[in-house]
């Protein structure tokens, strides 16, 4: 068997990990194996994952329902084409989708992630229009500090100065962005917030297809917490001058933000809504587009007669059973209890921060948390500092952030903010 070292060399030669670079990549740590809310590396060190990698796995690792769920369906068939075919999983899971989702959002359609959900969302809202007749509108309106996914029509809707795409903006499509909603969470509601969206709404209508944007939350665009009354009234604004609204849930489903899905604190429902992420667990990779009636039905009657896209993945039978066990997991439990004594836990141990000269604020909202610095955090020097304190989390930009998987008990959670607490304190004298 070869050695670690030769392993983590043959990683470092050949294997390009996500943002990273070749040759020379960051670090990387060997895994082992993974149960609960940890990672087991091969050097024998033990990490609590406090970002459920990558904001999935809500139910921790090698869950015996979600493994259960798996090998079951794994005994009729892992995979079948969804063409011409269908299968009780995708059945199902579109059925649960469709009682926990706002209640006009009537048909859905699977993708295998939360970038393909995007982009299956806006090629359907432009296909729509030109199936009524108005092809004119196929541009977007978006929000600044947005992020929807590293896919081509995501990327475009994706903040173009401080996001991550700015060295693709001359291939993208040219979409609109009004100013970032300002009011935070839990603050007074000020009209003006809306201001720019508004203008744009009406300078723009004829040409714009959609409205997209993340509700309540922008994670990995800054993870900022904006007043609900801002998503309401773009709900108003876009109904009053004939513009879809997509919201992108892919982040902030199933339970993250404290309730099921962000666009409740509004008390709205979308045209279109794009889930992903924490869909199977973390189980696997799988995604789904939500719509309504209205919009579905002038599918048949257009131009193609079909919506154009077909994923060759789409409603994998396995994937479609282990999200099903997922939420069927998730409703076994207080989860909204749990989520609540998750943030109170953040708020108590992570506002210390403030005191700290490196920190610029901290931000708590559900079993979110972001503690944000004056300046950029090295990723090379701080990823290996929340090892060796046996905590896994991934610093970007000026974030240090956790968004914990919803079984973590207290004092794992204290570990991981003593963490976030320690690090912040260490940049500060140097």
């Amino acid at each position: 068997m070869d050695s670690l070292q030769r392993l983590i060399d043959l990683d470092r030669q050949h294997v390009w990990h996500p943002y990273a670079a070749m040759p020379n990549p960051l670090p990387v740590f060997l895994v082992r194996s993974a149960s609960g809310v940890r990672i087991e590396l091969e050097d024998g060190r033990s990490l609590i994952d406090g970002i459920s990698s990558w904001w999935t796995c809500i139910h921790g690792y090698n869950h015996p329902k979600l493994n259960a769920a798996a090998q079951a369906q794994m005994e009729q068939m892992s995979h079948v084409m969804f063409g011409g075919l269908t299968h009780r999983p995708a059945i199902a899971l579109a059925k649960k989708l469709i009682d926990i989702t706002p209640s006009d959002l009537q048909h859905v359609f699977f993708s295998d992630s939360g970038s393909v959900a995007v982009e299956v969302a806006m090629k359907m809202a432009v296909q729509y229009w030109h199936n009524r007749g108005e092809p004119t509108k196929d541009r977007f309106l978006t929000i600044r500090n947005g992020y929807h996914g590293d896919t081509f029509a995501a990327m475009s809707a994706c903040d173009p100065v401080n996001g991550m795409h700015h060295l693709f903006s001359g291939m993208l499509s040219q979409q609109y962005f009004a100013d970032a909603p300002q009011i935070r969470f839990g603050e007074d509601w000020q009209e003006s917030d809306i201001d720019s969206f508004e203008r744009l709404l009406k300078e723009n209508s004829g040409c714009i297809a959609a409205a997209i944007f993340e509700p309540v939350v922008q994670n990995a665009g800054g993870v900022r917490f904006y007043h609900p009354e801002y998503v309401r009234r773009a709900s108003e604004l876009c109904k009053q001058h004939n513009v879809l609204l997509i919201l992108d849930e892919i982040a902030t489903g199933f339970g993250r933000s404290g309730k099921l899905f962000a666009c409740e604190y509004a008390d709205i429902c979308p045209d279109i809504m794009c889930v992903g992420k924490a869909l199977s667990g973390g189980f696997m990779s799988l995604a789904a587009t939500l719509t309504t009636t209205h919009i579905s039905e002038t599918f048949s009657t257009g131009e193609a007669g079909v919506f154009m896209h077909g994923p060759t993945f789409m409603g994998n039978p396995l994937a479609c059973a282990v999200s099903l066990a997922n939420l069927e997991l998730l409703e076994s439990y207080d989860w909204q209890g749990k989520i609540a004594q998750i943030e109170r836990q953040l708020r108590e141990e992570l506002e210390p921060c403030r005191q700290l000269a490196a920190v610029k604020d901290v931000r708590v909202l559900g079993a979110i948390a972001a503690v944000e610095l004056h300046h950029p955090v090295d990723i090379a020097t701080a990823q290996p500092m929340f090892v060796e304190q046996g905590v896994r989390l991934r610093p970007f930009v000026r974030l240090q952030y956790t968004m914990p998987p919803y079984i973590i008990q207290p004092h794992e959670l204290t570990a991981v903010t003593s963490a976030i607490r320690t690090v912040a304190a260490s940049l500060e004298v140097n």
